[in-house]
């Protein structure tokens, strides 16, 4: 019978596409169970474990925050789970994205208004300053 195949702290981030520095991370927040260990004390990842990196960087590149991944990650690992909780976790993240781009959009719109405004030359008054000074009044 052939022994599970195990890799080091390296290769297993090499392998998720997650960096050693996050791989720890992760296992301390508890999104990763604890690992076996050599008897050096060197963390040994499996398949399993690296499947486990692979759907938190998948979460973490749609921006889905830690609490979201953990509770992903219960759901995911609970085959009675119904589908409508991921659902509802998933529409949330969507309205905060629109909520943020939103945002955004409207830094920018007011950033580029000041930016058009300022005559950029040698002259030192600057519309972008006296708004940010504005905003810093008490």
């Amino acid at each position: 019978m052939n022994k599970p195949a195990t890799w080091t702290i390296k290769e297993a981030a090499e392998r998720s596409g997650v960096s050693a520095k996050m791989l720890r991370h992760y296992e301390q927040l508890g999104l990763l169970p604890p690992v076996a260990r050599t008897e050096a004390g060197y963390r040994l990842y499996g398949e399993r474990e690296v499947h486990l990196l692979r759907f938190i960087r998948r979460a973490r590149d749609l921006g889905f925050s830690i609490a979201e991944i953990a509770e992903l990650l219960a759901l995911w690992q609970n085959r009675r789970r119904a589908s409508a909780q991921v659902k509802r976790i998933a529409q949330a993240h969507i309205a905060d994205l629109d909520r943020r781009m939103a945002e955004m959009q409207a830094m920018r719109r007011s950033l580029s208004e000041l930016a058009d405004c300022c005559h950029g030359d040698d002259r030192p008054d600057c519309p972008i300053l006296d708004d940010l000074a504005q905003g810093a009044s008490p």
